[in-house]
């Protein structure tokens, strides 16, 4: 089922549009230390997205964690830097004079791609300040590359009766993925994210921060088992564009290089094979940038 004219576009990845940018940008501070030197880069990387189209905008909150900017800083100023994020993107959107939405984003608290990093037992202490600084500011709460159901599930609790929509986003096992049965990064199936979608009340399921080749079942499988389950939620996508990745490998804990095939034209394929299998939402993660975003758009409606 193609959902021509009714993709919702979200934006790219932040930490290299603003590494591209010039901007502040090392680690382990990652895309944070645009916060904490030149915030405007941030305010600018935004409004390229909406100039080529994205619908919704994801707040530079994910490196807002101790595991890029040190647990002192983070106590002391994890709330300031996430209520900056936050007002960054408020600004472009309210300069772009555009309807535009703003995303919260609520990143993995403990290094991306590694769900045995996880701790329970901290995460609400983690997410209290960044929930706090982003509340005012944001249209939605999107809990992204999120790596395992536990993860996801101690946001909800975090967010238990604040009113906003709730979307997850679960990174894909794209190192060997098996097209029979794709799962997160945990080995948990995309079948139980749904379920756990269902219980929590979310309104969007996504996928990102994976390989554009394991989106297009992960959506199939969604989308079947939304409908087995008389589920009524938006599905889509937003891939990276970096090579494989172990699976002791953690997300942004190095610069990885980019694939030359997904240029605009190359992601663009990816795309239309999404909204060809019923995505409702797409966008980009890392290494895709504005250009990809601009190209979707005119393409894809």
């Amino acid at each position: 089922m193609t959902n021509a004219g009714r993709i919702t576009l979200l934006d790219g990845g932040m930490g290299r549009e603003l590494n591209r940018m010039g901007a502040p940008f090392r680690q382990p501070e990652w895309s944070a230390l645009a916060l904490l030197e030149g915030p405007d880069f941030v305010r600018r990387a935004h409004a390229a997205f909406i100039a080529a189209g994205a619908e919704v905008i994801t707040t530079n909150s994910y490196a807002v964690v101790p595991y890029h900017i040190g647990e002192d800083r983070f106590r002391t100023r994890g709330q300031e830097l996430a209520d900056l994020a936050g007002r960054m993107a408020r600004q472009a959107v309210a300069e772009s004079g555009k309807k535009v939405l703003v995303a919260g984003s609520l990143p993995p608290l403990f290094g991306s791609y590694r769900p045995d990093l996880f701790k329970p037992a901290e995460a609400q202490a983690l997410l209290k300040p960044l929930i706090a600084g982003l509340k005012p500011h944001v249209d939605l709460w999107l809990a992204e590359t999120q790596s395992a159901l536990a993860e996801a599930r101690e946001v909800a609790i975090a967010l238990k009766g604040d009113g906003k929509p709730l979307w997850f986003s679960f990174t894909l096992e794209d190192e060997h993925p098996d097209p029979a049965r794709p799962a997160l990064r945990s080995g948990e199936s995309v079948v139980e994210a749904v379920a756990l979608a269902k219980e929590l009340g979310a309104a969007t399921l996504l996928f990102n921060c994976s390989q554009p080749e394991v989106m297009g079942r992960a959506i199939d499988v969604a989308k079947a088992e939304a409908a087995r389950l008389g589920l009524s939620i938006k599905i889509g996508c937003y891939a990276n564009a970096f090579p494989p990745r172990s699976e002791d490998e953690e997300a942004n804990g190095t610069l990885s290089d980019i694939r030359t095939d997904l240029d605009p034209k190359g992601y663009l394929a990816f795309a239309r094979d999404w909204q060809t299998r019923g995505a409702d939402i797409i966008g980009g993660c890392c290494g895709i940038g504005p250009e990809h975003i601009a190209a979707m758009n005119t393409a894809l409606r």
